[in-house]
């Protein structure tokens, strides 16, 4: 159970400057994802409605619609704050990489680029963590004593 909660919790990145950095990383991308993506599910864009995000895998739309909604308002601060950082970018890294490989398949590389480097970004905290800078780091030295 320890080892279970040492691989999801603990993350140190080699160095002080390279903890910093994965911070600062993270910060700067939670806050693009939510600026960009989770604000236009809540405010409308010049008299538009809420955004309704496409449903390529034919879920239930209110289903499709919750997934979409937490992975680009509440994985954000989730990320942010580095809390369960490994498990909460799950839901962001499917949701863009369904945007990348079947929503925008057929698009031009312009449109692609997007979802495809939040997936990219997005792998990489899920592999190396949120850095000694997060909560998870904080509560990992506890639980570890």
């Amino acid at each position: 159970m320890l080892d279970l909660l040492k691989n999801l919790l603990y993350t140190d990145v080699g160095s002080s400057l390279n903890n910093w950095a994965l911070l600062g990383f993270r910060v700067l991308l939670a806050l693009e994802l939510f600026r960009v993506h989770g604000l236009r599910k809540f405010q409308p864009q010049a008299g538009e409605a809420p955004e309704v995000v496409p449903n390529p895998l034919g879920l239930p739309a209110a289903l499709n619609q919750l997934v979409a909604t937490f992975a680009d308002t509440v994985v954000p601060a989730l990320v942010i704050l580095g809390v369960g950082t490994r498990l909460a970018v799950l839901p962001t890294i499917g949701v863009t990489a369904i945007g990348y490989f079947v929503v925008h398949r057929r698009d031009s590389v312009a449109v692609r680029d997007v979802p495809y480097v939040y997936t990219i970004c997005f792998l990489l905290l899920l592999l190396l963590g949120p850095g000694t800078r997060s909560v998870d780091y904080y509560l990992w030295t506890l639980l570890s004593r």
